[in-house]
C-alpha cells in the first residue's frame, strides 16, 4: 500500500516517539524506527536528516497553557499544577523529552526551548514585573518538572502514589509563591 509523503511522516513520527520513549534517545535507532513503522531507513532519513532532526519533529510539543488571566490570581500555581499534571498523563511526548533530556544535551536544549518559549509569556502576563519572568518561569519549571521526575519516571512510591488533588495542595502553593509571591532580597556579595 502507497502512502502519501504526510502520512508516511506521520507513522515515522508515530514510530519515533514510541521508541524514543522505550528505549530513550541514546539507544533508539533509526533502524529500529524504521522498523517500527515498516519502512526504509533511507526513508526516515530522507525526510528528517538526522536523529537528532527526527528527535526534534518527534518532540514538538504545545504545553496548552491556560490563559492565566482568567484564573483568580491566588489559584494560579494550583491550576498550573493541575494542567500540567494532566499533560503528563494523556501525552507521552513531554515525558520522553523528560527521560531524553536528563542524559541528552539536544533534548535538555528542546525541553528548555519548549519553556521558555511558551511558559515564559504566559507568566509575564500574570505577574507583575515581566522583567522577573524569566526566573519566575524557571523556578515554576523546576518543580513542575521534578515533580514528573520522581512521579513518572523514578516512580518514587509516595509521590507516585499521591492523587492529583494531593499534589495539587503540596505543590500549587510553591509554584504560587513562584509566580506572585515577593522576589527575595538580594544576598550581598562576599
Amino acid at each position: 500500500m502507497r502512502r502519501s509523503s504526510e502520512e508516511t511522516k506521520a507513522v515515522i513520527l508515530t514510530a519515533a516517539r514510541e521508541r524514543f520513549a522505550a528505549d530513550g534517545y541514546d539507544r533508539a535507532t533509526i533502524r529500529a524506527i524504521a522498523a517500527d513503522a515498516g519502512i526504509d531507513p533511507a526513508m526516515v532519513m530522507r525526510y528528517y536528516g538526522t536523529k537528532e532532526r527526527l528527535f526534534a519533529a518527534a518532540a514538538e510539543f504545545d504545553l496548552e497553557l491556560p490563559d492565566l488571566m482568567e484564573v483568580p490570581r491566588d489559584r494560579i500555581g494550583s491550576a498550573l499544577v493541575a494542567h500540567f499534571l494532566d499533560r503528563w498523563e494523556r501525552d507521552e511526548t513531554l515525558l520522553i523529552l523528560l527521560r531524553a533530556g536528563v542524559t541528552n544535551p539536544a533534548a535538555a536544549d528542546r525541553m528548555r526551548s519548549i519553556f521558555a518559549t511558551q511558559l515564559g509569556p504566559v507568566i509575564a502576563k500574570a505577574g507583575d514585573d515581566p522583567r522577573e519572568a524569566p526566573v519566575r518561569a524557571g523556578l515554576a519549571a523546576s518543580q513542575i518538572l521534578g515533580m514528573a521526575l520522581c512521579r513518572f519516571v523514578l516512580a518514587f512510591p509516595p509521590v507516585a502514589a499521591m492523587t492529583g488533588p494531593e499534589v495539587i495542595a503540596w505543590l500549587g502553593p510553591t509554584i504560587q509563591r513562584y509566580l506572585t509571591g515577593p522576589a527575595p532580597e538580594s544576598t550581598p556579595a562576599r
